[in-house]
Parts: structure tokens; C-alpha cells; sequence
């Protein structure tokens, strides 16, 4: 089931409610702002998370089901930068999901998967890297602190920087143009501002 969601303000519970707004532009700078504590958002839902605007940011901290969350954005983008300020716990699996094939299915075999995720198994793919696409090493740690991912696409060239420290940097063509999707999976996910400019 797809649904459309609206931050309004902090501590507003989302529903499935049709919202104006998919994000606001600057007109002097391009950027569009995704994910906004204080502004209306819109994306789809695929999977279920208790998602909510709370204290100036988009959180979850519990799934409906066994499968993650993705809220994905309604528009496909190609070559654009990502500015995200993110906070998780030590616990957290989540990531953003960028150029994906489809938009009622995400995963990592049809999107590129920009990690985040401290406890992963394997931390070669965990937070920093993309996964199964540009290793990380030594893998850096995002739990318990606020972050910034920077993350730009531009033709096959795939750049991640994490606290302004550079993860992870790629040439890859697998996946050209998509929309972008945000995760949980699990323990305690904040994400506070995302913004993209569209090249």
C-alpha cells in the first residue's frame, strides 16, 4: 500500500494523509529540501515504520512487520548532491537509497545503498560505504552523535563524504537515474534535514 506523507511541524505523528508540498526549492541555489522538521514533505511508504516529526525531525523507532521502511521521494533524480543531517543509536540499521530501479521495491540489488549501519556483520558495506560497491576501511562510527552525509552523483562517478571525511568514491553505471529513498531497519533513526540539488 503507498502512502503520502507530510511533516508539519515537530512532535506531529504522520498519517497517511494527503499533504501539500513534495519539498521546498530556493530559487537563488537550487537546493530542495526532502526532510524538514518545520516543512511539509512528501514521499511514498514502502514498509511500515512508526514514523513521526518529533523535535525538529523525521524518527523512527519501530517497524510494522519484519521488512524495513523506505520512504521514497515522488520524483526520479540522476546527477544531484545530498546534504543529510542524520542521528542514530548505536543499534541503528538504516542508509539512503539513491538511483533505484523501482519505486514499490527497494533494495540494494536495484538502488545504490549509501550505508548506515555501526554493527554491521560485514563492515567493509557498513556505514560510509556503498553497499556492495565501494568498500569503507577503516569503517567509520555515526551511533549516539549527529551527522552530515554528502553525497553526489554526477554520470558514473559516485562520491560519499561522512563528517566531511571522504568513505567512499566510486565509478560505477549500474543504476543511471532513480528516485531516492530513506530507510529504517532498525533501532532509533533521526533524520533531521535532507536536501538535494538536481544537476
Amino acid at each position: 500500500m503507498r502512502y503520502r506523507w507530510g511533516v508539519l511541524a515537530a512532535g506531529l505523528v504522520m498519517t497517511g494523509a494527503a499533504l501539500n508540498g513534495i519539498g521546498t526549492a530556493s530559487a537563488d541555489d537550487g537546493w530542495v529540501t526532502l526532510v524538514d522538521g518545520d516543512k511539509k514533505v512528501e514521499f511514498t511508504e514502502v514498509g511500515k515504520a512508526n514514523w513521526a516529526a518529533k523535535d525538529g525531525a523525521l524518527s523512527a523507532d519501530k517497524l510494522d512487520g519484519k521488512d524495513p521502511s523506505y520512504l521514497v521521494t515522488k520524483t526520479s533524480y540522476k546527477d544531484f548532491q545530498i546534504k543529510a543531517e542524520f542521528w542514530v543509536d548505536d543499534a541503528a540499521n538504516s542508509g539512503i537509497f539513491i538511483r533505484c530501479d523501482q519505486s514499490d521495491k527497494i533494495d540494494s540489488n536495484i538502488c545504490y545503498e549509501v550505508n548506515i549501519f555501526d554493527k554491521r556483520p560485514d563492515p567493509k558495506y557498513g556505514t560510509g560505504a556503498i553497499v556492495d560497491v565501494a568498500k569503507v576501511d577503516p569503517m567509520p562510527k555515526a551511533g549516539g552523535k549527529w551527522n552530515t552525509y554528502e553525497i553526489t552523483a554526477k554520470g558514473t562517478r559516485l562520491t560519499v563524504i561522512l563528517n566531511g571525511e571522504k568513505t567512499a568514491e566510486v565509478d560505477d553505471s549500474t543504476q543511471a537515474a532513480g528516485p531516492i529513498a530513506l530507510q529504517y531497519g532498525s533501532g532509533v533513526v533521526k533524520f533531521k534535514k535532507v536536501q538535494i540539488k538536481p544537476r
